[in-house]
């Protein structure tokens, strides 16, 4: 589906099914919502919403129905209109998912059952289905941690193989601890990347600290750190806006600090986010455009050689690429969090005697390169600058 460079990756969500045709009664127990172990009643007859019959497309494109064995549980009795979470008797939540609540298997909707082959058979249905019919590049995995975690390799390896594409995919397991986000990767063969969450956090952790962060340690402990081939970098999305369960804005001041250290590193696959990218008026975010345009063509363009990290203080830091010799390649970088400062980096010795500009355009002064191929840059308070030979 290549056109103009760019790969098309679907949204699978797997975890859960809403909208459901009709209710079937069936024997249940409700569950208590922070422990979703521990019974808060008898099991009882409810009425669940889980026939999924699809009518209206007549068997057209699958004549898989759904019905209440498909799933594990519900959030409602539509007999009682009472909103508990009920797990069905015969069935048992899956274990191999995050330990939040107890056992964080579910999440809302209908709870798919990973344990019943016919399910797992009528999701790879599902998805070679869906790749003939959109010939997508890959996938993003919604909600990982409430599913069997192994279902993704078994998953990913039918696909691939009948369609003999990479099938490059991103799963979303919210967890801000690097070693959980490792296990995942781990119970899957690492045949799939993940949103480095804890990235995040630690972007989130600058906001709320007052100058007070020690920037030496903005890497630590996240997957970039760990494992760059298997981490997707991200600032925000859409589940950290206001008023969204997993809401960690961060702040307009560090937006280009922290698109910074993903877009003008090599490690890691970067995500923009449309909010930031074009602004959303009604959210009160403003558009970053101009500023990530910058840094993508830096990145396009400079991003080569050796890489030279110079994370020696806590309120300013920097890296440099010395572009493999090439006099068009290479850029320093450099990032306070309080004040305004400088640090001398190296570029490269074919940039010998050179001037650098600043390409994030904070700084109408140039920079010198001494004969060794090292330079002394800017940087403005709360600020970054990319410097590049002019």
């Amino acid at each position: 589906m290549i056109q103009d460079d760019i790969d098309v990756y679907a949204d699978m969500v797997f975890n859960h099914k809403m909208g459901a045709d009709a209710c079937e009664k069936v024997d249940a127990i409700p569950v208590a919502w922070y422990d979703r172990t521990k019974p808060i009643g008898k099991q009882e007859e409810i009425e669940a919403w889980t026939v999924f019959a699809f009518p209206g497309r007549h068997d057209k494109y699958s004549s898989f129905h759904w019905h209440y064995p498909h799933f594990d549980g519900v959030d409602f009795d539509n007999r009682s209109k009472k909103h508990n979470i009920y797990v069905f008797e015969g069935a048992s939540w899956e274990q191999d998912v995050a330990k939040e609540n107890g056992n964080y298997d579910y999440l809302m909707g209908a709870d798919l059952n990973f344990d019943n082959p016919d399910v797992v058979q009528e999701l790879k249905n599902y998805g070679s289905w869906y790749l003939a019919m959109t010939n997508v590049d890959g996938f993003r995995m919604d909600a990982c941690k409430h599913i069997r975690s192994t279902f993704f390799k078994e998953w990913l390896d039918y696909l691939r193989l009948q369609s003999q594409k990479e099938l490059f995919t991103v799963g979303e397991y919210w967890s801000a601890d690097v070693e959980e986000l490792i296990a995942f990767l781990q119970d899957n063969e690492f045949k799939l990347s993940v949103f480095d969450v804890s990235l995040h956090y630690n972007f989130y952790a600058v906001n709320n600290a007052n100058g007070n962060y020690d920037m030496r340690k903005i890497l630590a402990n996240t997957m970039v750190e760990r494992f760059p081939q298997n981490a997707v970098t991200f600032v925000e999305n859409h589940d950290t806006q206001k008023g969204q369960a997993l809401q960690t804005v961060i702040a307009d001041w560090f937006k280009p600090i922290a698109y910074g250290l993903i877009l003008l590193r090599t490690s890691g696959y970067p995500c923009v986010f449309y909010g930031d990218y074009y602004g959303n008026a009604a959210m009160g975010m403003k558009s970053f455009k101009k500023t990530i345009d910058k840094m993508l063509a830096i990145r396009k363009s400079k991003l080569e050689g050796q890489e030279y990290n110079y994370f020696d203080d806590p309120d300013v830091i920097g890296w440099s690429y010395d572009g493999n010799g090439a006099d068009d390649k290479g850029c320093a970088v450099i990032i306070s969090d309080r004040f305004d400062s400088s640090k001398c980096m190296y570029v490269g010795k074919q940039h010998a005697n050179k001037q650098f500009i600043d390409s994030l355009g904070h700084f109408r002064k140039n920079v010198m390169i001494n004969n060794d191929g090292w330079g002394t840059f800017l940087v403005k308070g709360g600020s970054i600058s990319c410097w590049i030979a002019k």
